[in-house]
């Protein structure tokens, strides 16, 4: 099955004819932290961050194709993806090895599964998948319909869909990294932003649609992007303890003095020329904050809208009371969170072929602070509408 791409995410990403609706026999894999809340007390959100980025680097080398690169997202404390039938097998182990990974080596918490979209189907969930295509293979996955959701909280339930945590090699971890400090909100707030549509199937979905289209007319997500132009990221000389002590985690015990080594080293050459000019020796760092800006993942569809916004108090007042009057119409639950800063974990292929993207949250686990608002509304009845 072809996923097709879109481009445009503001024209483009709220259309259901610009995405595949999913066979039967593929499956979607979803991974989340268990333990979110008790790290968050105990900062170590840049960790959590760290190990959801992980699953997106692991699934996107497990789940990819020759002839197509996988459909990956990243969710601050976890993370989705659909899986091709002739990847399934792969994809269970990398899964089951990064669940025994995180937990032994990070000592985060995760739990994984695999769920059959022909299951979801039955109970009449959709999945509709498309790939935000940047070009030369940097891509996000990009979700709509019911299912990804769906599967995500049949995992978290346990039992039939769990993958078991089993040691084993991890495919795809050798780029990933967090080096870049929080970056501060230029306009004002980070507003990280979850709304899942009530109404079922292409209702849901066209509400959806109009929704989107009010919430770029309060602001431009272009606007809003919470890493601007790439024009403002200072680029890190020597990372911090932390950042190192994750990236080398990556790596096998015999192998970690390498990997930190080489860490230093590419920090201190990105720092330096950045220092000096932005241009030395083929080393163009202003090209590489402006692609890290770009290919950063701050709007996305996984069921509904999941943006990552750098807002004014003015425009933060004004999407709060959009999103207030359609939960009140009964068309949408949300969750938001308000941060000074963004976060960054990013997965970097090839630095010299500019094949690299970049998974960004709000400071102190924006994502999820948002998603317990949005669980704590569905615990209450729905709005009469």
């Amino acid at each position: 099955m072809h996923l097709p791409a879109i481009r445009d995410f503001a024209a483009e990403a709220h259309d259901p004819g610009r995405y595949a609706r999913l066979a039967g026999e593929w499956w979607i894999a979803a991974a989340d932290v268990v333990a979110s809340t008790r790290l968050a007390e105990a900062g170590r959100d840049r960790d959590v961050n760290f190990v959801a980025g992980a699953v997106v680097a692991a699934l996107s080398a497990a789940a990819a194709l020759p002839d197509q690169p996988a459909a990956c997202q990243f969710g601050g404390d976890g993370a989705i993806a659909a899986v091709p039938p002739q990847r399934l097998d792969q994809v269970r182990q990398a899964m089951s090895a990064l669940a025994h990974w995180s937990d032994t080596e990070m000592q985060v918490p995760l739990r994984v599964g695999l769920v059959p979209v022909a299951a979801l189907e039955a109970e009449g969930h959709q999945v509709l998948v498309a790939l935000h295509d940047f070009g030369n293979c940097n891509v996000f996955g990009q979700f709509l319909g019911s299912g990804a959701g769906v599967a995500e909280s049949w995992i978290k339930a346990g039992g039939r869909w769990h993958v078991a945590p089993a040691p084993g090699p991890i495919p795809g971890l050798e780029g990933l990294s967090c080096r870049w400090r929080p970056v501060p909100a230029r306009r004002g707030a980070i507003m990280c932003l979850i709304v899942d549509p009530l109404r079922p199937g292409a209702e849901g979905m066209a509400v959806l649609a109009r929704l989107q289209g009010e919430l770029n007319r309060i602001v431009a997500f272009g606007t809003a992007a919470p890493l601007g132009d790439g024009g403002d990221l200072a680029p890190v000389v020597v990372p911090s303890a932390g950042a190192l002590a994750a990236e080398a985690r990556t790596a096998s015990g015999g192998h970690r003095a390498l990997k930190v080594l080489r860490a230093l080293a590419g920090s201190a050459i990105l720092g330096l020329v950045h220092r000096l000019g932005g241009k030395v020796a083929g080393v163009d760092t202003d090209a590489y904050r402006r692609g890290v800006a770009q290919r950063s993942d701050y709007c996305k569809q996984a069921g509904g809208p999941r943006f990552v916004l750098d807002v004014t108090d003015a425009e933060a007042a004004a999407i709060v009371t959009l999103l207030d009057a359609a939960e009140r119409a009964g068309d949408i639950r949300y969750g938001l969170s308000r941060a000074t800063a963004t976060t960054l974990t990013c997965m970097v292929g090839d630095f010299a072929a500019d094949r690299h993207v970049h998974f960004v949250d709000g400071d102190g686990l924006g994502f999820w602070r948002a998603s317990v608002m949005l669980k704590a509304k569905r615990s209450d009845p729905p709005p009469a509408g």
